[in-house]
């Protein structure tokens, strides 16, 4: 891979693990009503299960598709359903969980390893980084395309698990905190329609 390549790269995995998107708005959410503590099983799951698709995607999954592409169609309603299903579920939350003895908890690391499978715009990523950056779909360039979003991706995530904990001072009254659930609500599913359309 020349440096030019790997620049490229390095700024799409930058770009694309940066901005908004059901990932980092869930992560920003939890920081706010969890803390960074519960959050970091959720963070890891994210950063560890995205790199792991990354892989598997470039490995095979994406063969799966050209051959059968009514898949990639159902996928895509299937992860619409369940990112409205998380959206309803943040936009319900109740009070943070550092201010009242709560039960709720955030998403596990499997849960967020899991997740990436049904989010489009990690979808939309891997299969782009895929296709641009290793087109042979060989083993080495697949792994170190996967390798490169690992550890570019990492530290994008936890800029925002560090933004939710930030936050959650100014989000003590209830009210307040009710409005920002809403508002993540409709960020997320706002996020995903560009990946849908």
């Amino acid at each position: 891979m020349t440096t030019e390549i790997l620049a490229g790269l390095s700024l799409f995995a930058l770009v694309s693990s940066i901005t908004p998107g059901p990932n980092n708005i869930m992560l920003m959410t939890s920081g706010v009503n969890y803390g960074i503590k519960r959050t970091l099983p959720h963070m890891f799951g994210v950063g560890l299960g995205f790199t792991l698709m990354i892989a598997a995607v470039g490995l095979g999954v994406m063969v799966a598709f050209d051959r059968f592409p009514v898949v990639y169609s159902i996928l895509r309603v299937v992860s619409l359903v369940y990112l409205l299903y998380l959206a309803y579920r943040i936009a319900t939350a109740n009070e943070a969980n550092w201010q009242t003895k709560n039960t709720g908890r955030p998403m596990t690391f499997l849960q967020a390893a899991l997740f990436q499978w049904v989010n489009p715009k990690a979808w939309t990523m891997a299969l782009t980084a895929i296709t641009v950056y290793a087109p042979g779909r060989e083993v080495s360039s697949i792994l170190f395309v996967a390798l490169v979003f690992g550890v570019i991706n990492l530290p994008c995530i936890s800029s925002w698990v560090m933004a939710g904990t930030k936050l959650r001072y100014f989000l003590s009254k209830p009210r307040t905190l009710r409005m920002f659930n809403v508002s993540m609500a409709v960020l997320l599913v706002a996020s995903v329609l560009p990946s849908l359309v």
